[in-house]
């Protein structure tokens, strides 16, 4: 039986227990590999601290946490083939960034420059979606028309990431409903982290899982143990695999859900003392990805201590230069942010334009920066 056929009320999918044993079938990657993901999740936690602390500082805008979320993100983005579509909500920077997306980009867009939504062409990663849930239709209509295209064919699968809380929108059903109607090839990735910013996870459905939902649909989900980016990878592999080739009598589409945590805010706009408790956090500390794939890679002779430390020094490195590169960038001109929000200015965008103009010739930009 496939990962994927198991009864989402079954429990969880897991490889690794929670001190990094093994207590599954084993992906079949070799040492280069489990080594690169091992470094792609250092990278995302690096990343992830030294964003918060520019926000901090006020060096960057408002800006959403990963930390705790690595395995997911990374177990989940390295199972993608290059031609493969990600279509992210707004937290998936680790993932965006295996399967392409430069960190530079990445600073560039939470520092408020359009320009981080820039693309390079060879990376087949959608923008970031900020309104919950809207990007599921985007996802499942790309694929639709992927599929359109390739007269019902296709050797592309696209993957959509969203939080629990995205499963109390209309969006996330009707995106759902449409790719189990016209069977699309689609891995809807649910990072069930427990918390929809203060609202927690049983407030958002009284189902046993989140995974059971794709049932209605018409085609199968998983629960997986988010923590453990082996049966992240897993999980992920064979649903793309699926979405590209189903088997006889098989859907393309598959809904994911990944249980995990996420240790710090939702956003650095957020305080989350105020509405979860202390131990809580700690509890899900131990569960923490990376150390729990270190244990495992050591414990196989893959890691030992000068290749951790040879890791985490070229990760240091990495997000150095990144933050480096987006902070040298020439700011936009700010009248810039009415330039590409339409292919044609509408009358009401162009006079609040034209407004601001004005304001700023009349009382110059210092006027705008006072508190």
């Amino acid at each position: 039986m496939s990962t994927l056929e198991r009864d989402p009320r079954d429990g969880m999918v897991q490889v690794l227990d929670e001190e990094g044993g093994v207590v599954g079938d084993v992906p079949d990657l070799s040492e280069e590999e489990f080594v690169a993901m091992y470094r792609h999740m250092k990278l995302a936690r690096h990343f992830d601290e030294r964003a918060v602390s520019l926000q901090r500082q006020g060096r960057m805008g408002t800006y959403p946490p990963l930390s705790g979320q690595e395995g997911t993100q990374v177990g989940s983005a390295l199972a993608l083939a290059e031609d493969d579509w990600m279509v992210p909500s707004y937290r998936e920077h680790g993932a965006a960034l295996v399967h392409g997306l430069p960190l530079k980009q990445t600073l560039l867009y939470w520092m408020g420059d359009e320009r981080g939504s820039l693309v390079p062409e060879d990376a087949n990663v959608f923008t970031p979606a900020v309104p919950i849930a809207s990007q599921i239709p985007h996802a499942t209509g790309m694929a639709w028309a992927d599929k359109l295209k390739n007269d019902g064919e296709t050797d592309r699968a696209f993957i959509c990431y969203f939080g629990d809380g995205a499963t109390s929108e209309g969006d996330f059903h009707e995106g759902l409903n449409f790719a189990g109607v016209f069977d699309t090839p689609t891995v809807f990735f649910c990072n069930n982290n427990q918390w929809a910013i203060s609202v927690p996870r049983e407030r958002q459905t009284k189902s046993e899982t989140l995974a059971q939902k794709a049932l209605a649909y018409g085609f199968e989900g998983v629960q997986i143990d988010g923590m453990d980016p082996l049966a992240v990878y897993k999980a992920t592999t064979e649903a793309l695999e699926k979405a590209r080739n189903p088997g006889e009598g098989e859907r393309r589409p598959t809904l994911i859900e990944a249980v995990q945590y996420r240790f710090g805010a939702h956003t650095t706009a957020d305080d989350p003392s105020v509405y979860r408790e202390d131990e809580e956090v700690e509890k899900w500390k131990a569960k923490d990805p990376i150390p729990r794939l270190e244990r495992f890679l050591r414990n196989q002779g893959v890691l030992d201590d000068d290749r951790v430390a040879e890791v985490e020094e070229s990760v240091r490195e990495e997000v150095a230069d990144a933050i480096d590169a987006a902070e040298s960038t020439v700011r936009p001109d700010p009248e810039s942010m009415f330039e590409h929000v339409f292919a044609e200015q509408p009358p009401a965008l162009r006079r609040q334009a034209e407004e601001f103009a004005r304001l700023r010739e009349e009382h110059g930009d210092e006027a705008f920066l006072e508190e």
